[in-house]
């Protein structure tokens, strides 16, 4: 057999590997059709997730199932080995609320997931674990300015025992600037929008209304840590919260991705004001628009209900409204007013309208009335 005879039948022997069970999606990232391998951890990963593999040579070597040369023995070794295997072994002890990145999340999480598995081993020993698993967390991380802009450093508690999240604006203060409740914390990668690859965006409830810090720091398996420890603060928070509900159920709770963000415009409650551009966000039930994207404090919330509740989603404008706005109108009806808002193209009005939509169909939760009721009653 001529060397190059061989290297097809390794090919198709390894081609043939990818209809095992497991073996369909990437081993990391979970996305279908994985058209790399690792020749020396004996796994299928997609091409995005082989330049993360590139990152710990020592440990993956990674090369293309169709244009790169395949030794008997390294197919032998992937055979033997395969994705489901992998996961056993190197996820064997991940805990529920450490975040497992999709294909859709940001280079950090993905690469520190990877790093996390193979490099440091740290869903084979527990040990490894303490940096979010230990209930405490202190450092320092660099946070946006609400007013200036700039990021500098604070120090960072986060207390399961008291159940919060708090910063000092000194290293040496007593008192804290902020103390978040676990209760309310939310955290979400947000790299492009704040200009820092490590970026994180942490929001919580004060007086019920939504309050924004921007914060990162240099070294990524660090900030990937205070992530995943604020996730098992919610974590725990919320066990105690619902007693009975599966720890299935409480992992979707931890932490969330907004729905949609971008610009629209929008007018008044009496409809004659002028058309204003802002920033808006969805998040779960609400809709808030900032003036500037990296706002600390929202301008305005509205609470988006369901169908059952008489909240519904239209295309376009009323006829009679006038002066200038952008082409592309919605309007969302709620049972105490409308809210009129207009996207620049047709597309940005489309995705407004399927994630708006998505929304308003699914039913409400019994503690979301309560949520509800409070925006009726805002001052």
């Amino acid at each position: 057999m001529t060397m190059a005879t061989a290297s097809d039948a390794n090919r198709r022997a390894l081609l043939e590997l990818l209809d095992r069970e497991g073996n369909g999606k990437c081993v990391d990232c979970g996305v279908a059709d994985p058209e790399w391998a690792s020749s020396t951890l004996g796994v299928f990963v997609c091409q995005s997730c082989s330049g993360l593999h590139r990152n710990i040579p020592q440990i993956s070597r990674v090369k293309s199932i169709l244009m790169d040369p395949w030794e008997a023995e390294e197919v032998k070794f992937i055979a033997s080995t395969g994705n489901n295997a992998a996961v056993a072994k190197y996820e064997q002890k991940t805990p529920p609320f450490y975040y497992k990145p999709t294909n859709t999340d940001c280079r950090l999480l993905r690469e520190q997931w990877i790093k996390a598995k193979y490099e440091r081993n740290e869903f084979m020993f527990v040990e490894r674990q303490e940096p979010y698993s230990a209930g405490y967390r202190e450092g320092a991380l660099w946070k946006r300015g609400r007013d200036n802009g700039q990021f500098l450093s604070r120090r960072f508690i986060l207390s399961e025992r008291e159940g919060v999240l708090k910063y000092f604006n000194k290293h040496d203060a007593r008192e804290p600037k902020a103390v978040m409740r676990i209760q309310s914390l939310n955290a979400s990668f947000q790299p492009e929008k704040i200009g820092q690859a490590h970026g994180l965006q942490i929001t919580y409830l004060k007086d019920n209304s939504t309050r924004n810090i921007f914060v990162y720091h240099e070294d990524g398996k660090e900030m990937v840590d205070w992530f995943n420890a604020i996730r098992a603060a919610r974590f725990h928070y919320l066990q105690v919260a619902y007693p009975v509900a599966q720890d299935t159920d409480l992992v979707s709770k931890l932490t969330r991705s907004y729905i949609r963000e971008g610009y629209m415009e929008k007018t008044g409650p009496k409809h004659t004001e002028g058309f204003k551009k802002r920033w808006f966000t969805m998040d779960d039930r609400r809709l808030m628009y900032f003036k500037e994207p990296l706002d600390a404090y929202a301008r305005g919330e509205v609470f988006i209900g369901s169908k059952e509740n008489s909240y519904t989603i239209l295309p376009g404008l009323p006829p009679s409204i006038q002066g200038n706005h952008w082409p592309f109108g919605i309007t969302i009806v709620t049972p105490d007013r409308k809210f009129l808002f207009a996207c620049q193209s047709e597309a940005d009005q489309q995705g407004w309208i399927a994630a708006l939509q998505k929304v308003v169909n699914r039913p409400m939760l019994p503690q979301e009335y309560a949520v509800e009721a409070h925006f009726k009653h805002k001052p």
